[in-house]
């Protein structure tokens, strides 16, 4: 499941990368929970939960169903 993870990230990193930031895997755990750490102009961005709820987690979510949440660390 990590590699089609990874390939749904990569049709939302062009997006990041705009303006700035980019979005990194960490991991893929068995209850569908998706961990990324937000990079760049990403990682201390006040829309920064916006951006992961919103964004990356709702086209995960579409291309996934298996993904339950997607969270930061």
């Amino acid at each position: 499941m990590k590699e089609k993870v990874q390939e749904a990230l990569n049709k939302v990193r062009p997006f990041l990368q705009r303006d700035g930031g980019d979005v990194e895997l960490v991991e893929v755990d068995d209850k569908g929970v998706v961990k990324v750490r937000l990079k760049g102009a990403c990682g201390g961005c006040p829309g920064a939960a916006i951006t992961l709820k919103q964004g990356i987690e709702r086209v995960l979510k579409q291309e996934l169903p298996e993904v339950t949440q997607v969270v930061s660390v």
